[in-house]
């Protein structure tokens, strides 16, 4: 996978970063609940009677935005060079790592960190020691494109 790196700024960073602490906040504060995608999409797979609403709102809004980012802004180019089965391996992994982990870097990363919690920060360094890993062994064996 490229990086567009015309196209990136710290602003749209920046901004983005935002929009995603609001989400999170406005979540947390109207709903009482945490956003954690893999703990939300699971919620929908095992659904519990009057909340599975603001969960299927939610997945859908993660699935569409990007298509309205790329209707209203720009269409970045992507570049995929790994092979399909090297994906589907490293989506199994990272399945098993976020039920192991107790959730995904979304809910360890961003609600977890946020509210100082020691089992999301742990969670969170070993989510990079293993990705830093992940990285240098792919690189070294021609993995990763």
């Amino acid at each position: 996978m490229t990086i567009d790196w015309a196209h990136f700024t710290p602003l749209s960073a920046a901004l983005g970063g935002v929009l995603i602490g609001l989400a999170v906040a406005l979540l947390l504060v109207f709903n009482g609940r945490i956003a954690g995608i893999s703990g939300i999409l699971a919620g929908i797979l095992k659904p519990i009677k009057g909340d599975i609403g603001w969960k299927v709102a939610f997945i859908l809004g993660i699935m569409i935005a990007p298509s309205l980012f790329i209707y209203f802004a720009y269409s970045p180019e992507v570049v995929i060079t790994t092979s399909m089965p090297i994906l589907i391996l490293a989506g199994l992994f990272v399945g098993f790592g976020t039920r192991l982990g107790g959730g995904c870097t979304s809910g360890h990363g961003i609600c977890g960190m946020a509210r100082f919690s020691r089992r999301s920060i742990v969670a969170v360094l070993i989510f990079m020691v293993v990705a830093f890993i992940t990285v240098a062994i792919s690189n070294s064996y021609g993995l990763g494109g």
